[in-house]
């Protein structure tokens, strides 16, 4: 054989095996995609592509064998009177807009502005006093002088305290006994004390309840004694927060006919007795 002929046949070699290579991996499997892999691909802000991970089938063994969804719990039952009470806060905040007689930006108190009331003594007098004669349809005994603050305070505790503890009783309350409102004078009316809170136009005495059949709760006949008795211990609760300041006939002698509140700020919170 000559030494060209040895050389075709040694290509001729090489080129049977790479083909015959070639063949084996074109030959070889593509494996297939595992259920739920691979990925979807979105066209971003930019233009480009990025890739979303998908979610693939749920086989019907493996739904099967899931946990059951928890059930949201059914919500407690909400308390009787909430909205009744609800909306007494919502009235206690609503803008008297164009209501004639009302006063301190609340359409259910009703009254008149009156004029700055200087002090005759240091420590009295009421920049911005107001006289009610009525709020959320309660007529008052005698017009309360008082200012703003204590007269919103006074409207949140009708509504959120004293009508809810009466209720129907009796028809319902009807009017308010103003025992005092301001006045100047010591706490107490006691010689070289403080001034109190009613020379400030801060605080407002309540003597009795007026109900629509025409009877009465009384503070001096009714406290510590029976239904009435109840009631009017629930309405001395509920002026601990309106108030800053609560006192009834249990707090000391000078109070022992009337609850006083007044709207004096403590840092330790309201004081109640």
């Amino acid at each position: 054989m000559t030494r060209g002929a040895a050389i075709v046949l040694a290509l001729a070699g090489v080129l049977c095996s790479a083909a015959g290579a070639g063949a084996q991996v074109e030959s070889s499997p593509i494996p297939e995609p595992r259920p739920g892999a691979g990925a979807n691909y979105s066209v971003d802000d930019l233009g480009g592509v990025s890739p979303q991970a998908s979610v693939g089938p749920v086989r019907p063994e493996a739904a099967a064998s899931a946990p059951p969804v928890a059930r949201s719990p059914r919500p407690e039952p909400r308390p009787d009177g909430l909205a009744e009470r609800a909306q007494a806060v919502i009235a206690a905040t609503r803008v008297s807009r164009g209501v004639a007689g009302s006063v301190c930006g609340v359409a259910a108190i009703r009254g008149r502005a009156l004029s700055a009331i200087p002090g005759r003594v240091k420590g009295c007098g009421v920049e911005a006093p107001v006289e009610v004669t009525e709020m959320g349809g309660v007529q008052f005994s005698t017009p309360a002088t008082i200012d703003c603050p204590t007269a919103r305070a006074l409207y949140t505790w009708l509504e959120t305290g004293a009508k809810p503890a009466v209720g129907r009783y009796g028809g319902g309350i009807s009017t308010l006994t103003i025992a005092a409102s301001y006045v100047c004078r010591p706490r107490n009316n006691q010689s070289g004390a403080k001034i109190s809170e009613h020379g400030r136009g801060r605080a407002v005495d309540v003597a009795a309840i007026g109900l629509a059949d025409g009877g009465q709760i009384s503070l001096l006949e009714d406290w510590g004694r029976g239904r009435e008795g109840r009631m009017l211990r629930a309405m001395h609760k509920a002026a601990c927060g309106p108030f800053g300041t609560v006192l009834g006939p249990e707090s000391d002698g000078y109070h022992h006919d009337h609850l006083h509140f007044d709207t004096a700020r403590y840092r330790s919170g309201s004081y109640c007795r």
